[in-house]
């Protein structure tokens, strides 16, 4: 079991490393392939009409003519060490993790961003949670009532989650329920050490929008699951044996059916903790999508840099955890 965990982190490392090589690639390779130069890079630093001689200093003092392998280098030291850029007469401190400065107003990325994150969190989490529930409950009753009126309707609301767009549900239920009737209206976030009861009340739309979305794809993974497993001959030894059908339901069969939903749960979250992008702009969410859009539409690299790698972040992470959750599910894995 250590060799299994020690093995996954280690994986989990390289692809990291891996990562991090591909987006600097994507961001600062490419542009060259595309015929960018050093100078157009480091213009963006300054602002308008820069002089030459402006130009060579700030290309010379943030390394942009040197070779790449060396900006690789400067890149990651930066991510884990910090940096010191000179934009003008006083070098300034970039702290770790080190993501660069904003080409509009010249601030550190990572404390705009981090300020998006608790946000993103809280939105992501509390969906998850919903989602994960209602998904995997609506499932296994479906599952063990197959062809019944809970069955039909369950699976017929699951088709309509499926089908309708996030952005669909949650102007849907913001015209209904901030509009029409006032009862969550003037959502804006509360962080949750502030007031729990306001950051809840606050995100219900949100988790409910986004949680439809995925809870009618889990119910129908874990009821398709069930419906397998609950077939097996392992199954129908166990109520053979006298065991309880809450113990062969819960013990044998959904043990058995969690471990695709495990998997995609792990990728879900991780995609969603790297900014729920039409979710935060449907509810005017800053968080780390709405963060994103605006640097796309900005076309401020180091932003989009930042949310590229900490998306990326997240995603390794939360697969790292599933990865370590399979031995727990299904010890078979553990040998593997």
């Amino acid at each position: 079991m250590f060799a299994y965990i020690i093995r996954r982190i280690f994986a989990a490392l390289i692809l990291l490393l891996v990562v991090s090589a591909v987006t600097f690639a994507i961001f600062f390779l490419l542009p060259r392939i595309a015929g960018e130069t050093a100078d157009q890079l480091a213009a963006q630093f300054i602002g308008k009409s820069p002089s030459p001689e402006t130009i060579a200093a700030v290309k010379q003092n943030l390394g942009l003519d040197q070779p790449l392998y060396a900006q690789y280098w400067k890149f990651l030291k930066g991510l884990v060490a910090g940096a010191e850029y000179n934009f003008g007469p006083e070098p300034a401190t970039c702290h770790v993790p080190c993501f660069g400065y904003s080409f509009k107003n010249h601030l550190e990325v990572w404390p705009e961003l981090s300020k998006r994150v608790p946000t993103t969190i809280s939105l992501a989490a509390g969906a998850a949670v919903l989602w994960l529930l209602s998904g995997v409950a609506t499932g296994v009753v479906s599952a063990l009532k197959p062809k019944s009126i809970f069955d039909r309707a369950a699976m017929g609301i699951a088709l309509a989650g499926v089908s309708l767009p996030v952005f669909f549900t949650g102007a849907l239920l913001l015209t209904l329920f901030s509009y029409e009737w006032p009862i969550l209206d003037n959502l804006q976030y509360v962080d949750f050490t502030e007031n729990p009861l306001m950051w809840a009340r606050n995100l219900i739309l949100p988790w409910i929008s986004l949680a439809f979305l995925y809870s009618a794809l889990y119910a129908r993974l874990t009821r398709a699951g069930m419906l397998e497993t609950m077939s097996e001959d392992y199954i129908r030894t166990a109520r053979a044996k006298g065991l309880a059908e809450r113990k062969v339901v819960t013990r044998h069969g959904l043990r058995a059916a969690l471990t695709p939903i495990v998997t995609i749960f792990g990728m879900d979250l991780g995609l969603l903790l790297g900014g729920a992008l039409i979710t935060e702009q449907v509810f005017s969410l800053q968080g780390v999508g709405q963060f994103a859009v605006q640097a796309i539409s900005d076309n401020d690299l180091p932003k989009i840099l930042g949310v590229t790698l900490l998306a990326a972040f997240f995603i390794v992470v939360c697969n790292l955890v599933v990865d370590l959750l399979y031995a727990f599910v299904d010890p078979r894995v553990r040998i593997s």
